[in-house]
């Protein structure tokens, strides 16, 4: 299990369906709405610790 750096939702990798790639290594989220915000400003979720970063919930999952 890894986490969803936009919302600090649990994720499987095996079973993920929403991922997306940056600076080589792979990110996994729980909602295609966590891949989008990560996507548009991925250096605010990589540069700092994992988990919420103080937004509201975007994906309806938590």
């Amino acid at each position: 299990m890894t986490k969803d750096l936009v919302c600090g939702m649990d994720v499987d990798e095996k079973t993920a369906q929403y991922t997306t790639t940056y600076k080589g290594k792979t990110y996994y989220f729980c909602a295609p709405g966590c891949k989008i915000t990560f996507e548009e400003d991925p250096e605010k979720y990589v540069g700092g610790s994992e988990g919420h970063s103080g937004h509201g919930c975007c994906c309806g999952h938590c």
